[in-house]
């Protein structure tokens, strides 16, 4: 027994949480937990909840060896383990004999990537939702567990309790993924449906987002498309066996979207989603690359995404040989990442009672990573422009001239009769083009006498 069980990492007895502890003569599989806010308080849960299930599923049982926090004392209400296993000292957790298992839940880069590091090179296999760290150093952590000869599993980093990281880890394995298209934020999903549904303007649907518990009180992680572009480097490491990391994203958020760009969309027959691309495509020497990018898009009403609604998340895979896969379900939610934590730690248990080792994260394609102007894309551009003779013309040119062709054209006057001096509402929809060409259009259009503003800009996916 400890004598200060609230502020160390000496052993405690395990509490086995099945709800039979007798049940079966295996031995137990412990567990260290880091962390135990929403989504640890729910692993906690179904753990106990679940425990006679998940013992005979691994074929041995579950056992909490203890529960690193920052405040050990802090209530934290009814959960099913007695006050003991709570300590203040994860590393000292982590170099404990009788654990087996480290599942993660802190989230950030220090000191959280210090623990797994460790863990994994002392043989102890990892469970983590921390889709920051794994986007910033996916290799690191990789390099320990192939040291340690242990698992590294993260399922609950991308799309919460959506089967997705492990199908493109080992059930794709035989086949060649060349795109993967996703929603994965459930907080802008809300929002831009919302703006879809309504009208409303983005600082109205935020305020409903944050009031409902979808949004958090800074959602600059959110809007700004940093979670969905962490997401993203892990999606295209795992389709396209390359080290991507969030740097090598291209990004922008939703807080210039517009209820004039989704009204636009929907003359269109599209709707305007944040999506996370990324792409293997050939380069004109004949190698291989690879692109990844989160922003705004209008995409077709008919394709499988759009009807993605709410807080829900989708992603869709495009392989050459199983074509075209969706993953759809809860993104985000205390219980739903717990689902797949307890996923993955199953699948580890199982592992270890075998005396095996998942199939390790391979980098081995190496590919080079495009940067944004190379990929080719659509734009749909709304200008203000004079409403006279030739404007159309003028502009035209100017997109003859940067090598990007026209797809549609409308144009709607504003206050008074056509060509008579007044304003005119120019939008212009182009074919893809390189995303420099596109971009170093717009930047000479807004240089025109004509052109009165650069109203919006936005790319169109999903042909």
């Amino acid at each position: 027994m400890t004598t200060n069980p609230g502020n160390t990492a000496e052993p405690v007895k395990p509490i086995d949480i099945r709800a039979d502890p007798d049940a079966g003569a295996s031995e137990p599989v412990r567990i260290a937990l880091l962390g135990c806010g929403t989504v640890g308080a729910e692993v906690v849960r179904l753990l106990d909840e679940q425990a006679d299930d998940l013992a005979a599923r691994i074929g041995a049982p579950l056992e909490l060896a203890g529960i690193a926090v920052r405040r050990p004392d802090r209530d934290r209400g009814p959960l099913p383990v007695p006050r003991e296993l709570f300590t203040a000292d994860a590393a000292g957790l982590i170099k404990r004999d009788d654990v087996d298992i480290v599942v993660e839940v802190v989230g950030g880069l220090e000191p959280a990537r210090g623990w797994l590091v460790q863990a994994l090179q002392s043989g102890k296999s990892v469970v983590t939702a921390n889709k920051a760290l794994l986007a910033e150093d996916t290799a690191t952590l990789a390099a320990a567990a192939a040291d340690g000869n242990a698992d590294l599993y993260y399922e609950a980093a991308v799309a919460g309790a959506i089967p997705l990281l492990r199908p493109l880890r080992e059930s794709l394995h035989g086949d060649r993924i060349t795109r993967i298209t996703g929603i994965v934020n459930g907080t802008t999903n809300y929002i831009l449906s919302k703006m879809d549904s309504t009208g409303a303007g983005f600082a109205e649907a935020l305020d409903e987002a944050t009031e409902l518990g979808y949004a958090e009180a800074d959602p600059t992680a959110d809007v700004e498309g940093f979670d969905a572009a962490a997401k993203a480097a892990i999606l295209a490491s795992l389709g396209f066996h390359t080290r991507v990391t969030a740097a090598d994203v291209y990004r922008v958020g939703i807080t210039e979207v517009t209820a004039a760009d989704v009204a636009s969309a929907q003359e269109m027959g599209c709707v305007v989603k944040l999506l996370c691309i990324a792409e293997l495509r050939r380069d004109a020497d004949g190698s291989e690359s690879v692109s990844a990018r989160v922003h705004p898009a209008m995409i077709p009403r008919s394709h499988p995404l759009a009807s993605v609604g709410d807080a829900y998340n989708a992603v869709f895979v495009e392989a050459q040989a199983a074509g075209r896969l969706m993953f759809y379900g809860a993104g985000a939610g205390g219980a739903p990442t717990a689902s797949a934590v307890l996923g993955d730690v199953v699948a580890v248990a199982r592992n270890r009672r075998l005396g095996r080792s998942a199939v390790a994260d391979s980098a081995y394609a190496n590919l080079r990573v495009r940067p944004m102007g190379e990929v080719a894309t659509r734009y749909h551009i709304s200008l203000d422009v004079a409403d006279r003779a030739g404007v159309l013309a003028q502009v035209a040119a100017l997109f003859a001239e940067h090598g990007v062709s026209i797809q549609t054209v409308r144009q709607e006057g504003r206050g008074g009769a056509a060509g008579t001096g007044g304003d005119a509402l120019l939008v212009i929809v182009t074919h893809r083009a390189p995303d420099a060409a596109l971009r170093s259009t717009v930047d000479a259009l807004a240089e025109l006498d004509i052109v009165r503003q650069v109203a919006s800009v936005m790319r169109v996916e999903g042909e």
